[in-house]
């Protein structure tokens, strides 16, 4: 499961991503619109900008705007800035890659292999998917009559 803070964050972006260009968007905005409390919020928002995904404008017309792209910011980079690696196990991870302390072998862990499966899976799909992806599908009133089919 990801963490609130993981989620808010991901809320946040795409707040922050549906303003039109160049236009900012304050942190009272968005905590009001997406039930997120305020001074959670600020600390969220301190570190998607520490990160290099949005800037901070002050003044009248202050607030939030996107530093980045938002198709080239992907689920699987915020949930890694806010949750740590994706994958399920040390010996998984790309990026804080260690060995499992009771491993005997790793090529022959069947725990291993399994779960590198889904993580696979997985990790593809965080990757691969953006913040501007979820958007357009937000936007598809194809898409949300699906979502609400599926519910």
């Amino acid at each position: 499961m990801i963490s609130n803070k993981a989620k808010y964050a991901l809320r946040a972006l795409l707040a922050v991503a549906a303003q039109p260009e160049g236009e900012a968007i304050t942190s009272t905005e968005i905590a009001r619109s997406h039930a997120i409390p305020h001074k959670f919020l600020e600390q969220i928002l301190l570190d998607l900008k520490k990160s290099g995904i949005l800037e901070s404008r002050r003044g009248k017309a202050g607030g939030y705007v996107m530093l980045r792209p938002a198709d080239t910011i992907s689920f699987g980079e915020v949930l890694r800035i806010f949750d740590g690696p994706l994958a399920p196990l040390p010996c998984l991870s790309r990026n804080a890659y260690r060995r499992c302390e009771d491993c005997e072998n790793e090529a022959r862990c069947i725990i291993r292999r399994e779960l590198a499966r889904s993580y696979e899976a997985s990790r593809q799909v965080l990757e691969s998917r953006t913040i501007a992806d979820a958007l357009r599908e937000g936007q598809d009133p194809g898409f949300i009559a699906q979502e609400r089919r599926a519910s």
